[in-house]
């Protein structure tokens, strides 16, 4: 708790929030004044004007930081939600486009030397999909009426091993470098994060096989890097936000999980994080998206406020799990 008082008295408003709303359960009516800041800051702003035309970039690269998803999630995450109106324009514009399945689509375009018509084309594939869903789910929107049909049928790629590269009928043929059969590490990932978020299959066996085809990955990560997902050097630098596939990403939706909590790579990856603390408990970013030049996330030079808020939650629900076992 003293990490956190130290990050509400050094932060910026949106940090700030973050902590009071998330971490310390402070009433939203009570946060008021300081929720206006937060929506009024430059970088905020910028976040909520981009996000308002949602289908103004192509997703041709799901780890680009200018995605608008990648952006509406970390805006709830922080504690924001529907009653801001760019955020509300957001989802309506994600929920105009949905397949027959429940599925709601992206705009992407798919060159036909890759196995796609070359065209502009609204289509999803299990890279992009579970974060609609799950931006959908954070955003508050009725799950029976808006997201189950489409968690529903998602979950039937699933195989025991996690799941795989898989795409909606308008992209063809298409499918990332690697064998059939094996894991997209990344879509693994992200459907993880959508299934503990959803009470019917937070504690599932699909959920206890996904994260272990992740902790197999990490043991065997020398050998084996299906779809050319890595858990090396790069893997295991502190990065934050978690928009991709590394390890601080990783664990923190593991950290969610209880069925991972005593096991030993699990522990591994949570040592490897703790490593990291400097002597007054923060952490300072190892790797950076450049851009976010100007977050302070986005530098390498000293601690950064936003990584140590996430690496702590993560620590904490370790803390918390082991001493609520015992």
């Amino acid at each position: 708790m003293d990490c956190y008082n130290y990050i509400i008295e050094n932060s910026e408003a949106w940090l700030q929030y973050a902590v009071r709303f998330n971490v310390m359960n402070e009433n939203k009516k009570n946060l008021q004044e300081l929720r206006t800041q937060v929506i009024t800051d430059v970088k905020i702003k910028k976040y909520l004007h981009d996000i308002t035309d949602f289908h103004s970039i192509l997703v041709r690269n799901h780890k680009n930081p200018d995605l608008p998803i990648h952006k509406l999630i970390f805006l709830l995450d922080i504690g924001l939600d529907t009653d801001v109106p760019e955020i509300q324009a957001a989802v309506k514009e994600i929920m105009a486009h949905k397949d027959e399945n429940g599925v709601y689509q992206s705009l992407t375009n798919v060159p036909k030397h890759f196995g796609g018509s070359g065209t502009d084309i609204f289509s999803w594939c299990l890279c992009d999909a579970p974060l609609l869903l799950y931006g959908l789910l954070k955003a508050g929107i009725d799950y029976e009426k808006h997201i189950k049909q489409g968690v529903d049928y998602l979950l039937n790629f699933y195989k025991p091993h996690g799941f795989p590269c898989t795409v909606s009928q308008e992209l063809g043929k298409f499918r990332g470098p690697g064998r059939k059969a094996d894991c997209c590490p990344y879509a693994t990932l992200i459907m993880l994060r959508l299934l503990i978020s959803i009470s019917e299959y937070k504690d599932s066996d699909m959920v206890k096989e996904s994260a272990d085809a992740l902790l197999s990955l990490w043991e065997n990560s020398l050998e084996r890097h299906p779809y050319m997902f890595y858990m090396g050097t790069d893997f295991r630098k502190l990065k934050a936000p978690t928009i991709w596939y590394d390890i601080v990403s990783v664990v923190d939706v593991l950290s969610q999980i209880d069925s991972v909590r005593e096991d030993v790579r699990f522990k591994e990856m949570i040592q490897l994080i703790k490593n990291k603390q400097d002597e007054n408990g923060f952490f300072t970013p190892e790797s950076v998206y450049q851009k976010y030049k100007g977050w302070d996330f986005g530098q390498k030079k000293k601690h950064s406020s936003y990584l140590t808020y996430r690496c702590c939650l993560i620590l904490e629900r370790q803390v918390f799990k082991s001493d609520k076992k015992n």
